[in-house]
């Protein structure tokens, strides 16, 4: 292959990288926000679907049982990651969020009528067996319910991407800029009386909106015009990896050592399975947050 034909391929893979590292800031850029969790969800919410309409321009999804099932529990996936970034680690949101590859990989066999082979049931319960140190130690009240949110965010994660299998003519990027506005509108009721924030947690409400999510999946969107599935979703693993690095160099945040080695068992679970699995597949997973 010569210089000029890889160069194509070199642009998405730059673009994906810059996808996966504007999504690995929702961890810090979380925790440093003076505000509670819904309001951040809100306002994350708001402006991304702002810039997602205007970036994606979305035709008017046709509302099938199906599709709404895919834009609800979007929705529900961001902000269980917000609550769960602010009540626990953000290494333990990030990682135990990403334990949603492993319930689609239960749940295909029933619902989308994909063989279930060895190799699932033993990467199961591998990903499992690191699941399980998130929750051993002295975790507080708090941490560890942050920790059952990621959990719970996972299961949406993995209710999304199940959904958006089933619903062939259904839009990834429609599924998100609706679950955006949905978030908006589901969360002001709870805090309309909260939405003032000072300067400096609006500027980063901003940052979230634009930057974390909206740019992040203009970049993701155009350079799987030019990489494999495989690729796409392998390097989009920088976010998982990246994210409570950002949080530990600006906030100082340690994760736990058995986190740390829980959350390298499920990547690489998750790893595996892309490689094994994405072939069959036209598109990848899809970013969680």
């Amino acid at each position: 292959m010569t210089d000029s034909s890889r160069t194509p391929e070199r642009k998405g893979a730059l673009l994906i990288v810059l996808a996966a590292l504007l999504w690995s800031t929702g961890g810090v850029a979380i925790k440093a926000v003076d505000a509670g969790p819904l309001v951040i969800s809100f306002y994350r919410s708001a402006v991304a679907a702002v810039v997602l309409f205007a970036l994606f321009r979305p035709k008017v999804p046709r509302w099938t049982p199906g599709f709404v099932v895919a834009v609800i529990s979007y929705a529900a996936c961001l902000v269980t990651f917000v609550v769960a970034t602010r009540w626990t680690t953000a290494a333990n949101a990030i990682f135990l969020q990403y334990a949603g590859v492993v319930w689609v990989m239960i749940v295909s066999p029933l619902v989308l009528r994909e063989p279930l082979r060895r190799t699932d049931a033993i990467s199961a319960a591998v990903a499992f067996g690191g699941l399980t140190l998130f929750f051993l130690g002295g975790l507080e009240a708090r941490g560890m319910a942050g920790n059952l949110m990621a959990l719970l965010s996972s299961l949406f994660f993995a209710a999304l991407i199940v959904t958006l299998r089933l619903e062939r003519d259904a839009s990834a990027e429609a599924a998100v800029s609706w679950g955006n506005i949905l978030v908006a509108i589901a969360m002001l009721p709870f805090i309309f009386d909260q939405l003032a924030v000072d300067a400096r947690s609006a500027a980063l409400l901003v940052f979230l909106g634009i930057f974390q999510i909206g740019l992040a999946y203009l970049f993701f969107v155009r350079g799987l015009r030019y990489v494999t599935a495989t690729s796409a979703s392998l390097t989009g693993m920088i976010e998982p990896v990246m994210n409570p690095v950002w949080v530990f160099i600006f906030l100082g945040e340690r994760p736990a050592l058995r986190a740390l080695i829980g959350g390298a068992i499920v990547l690489g679970v998750v790893a595996v399975r892309t490689v094994v699995t994405t072939p069959r597949r036209k598109t990848p997973m899809l970013p969680p947050d």
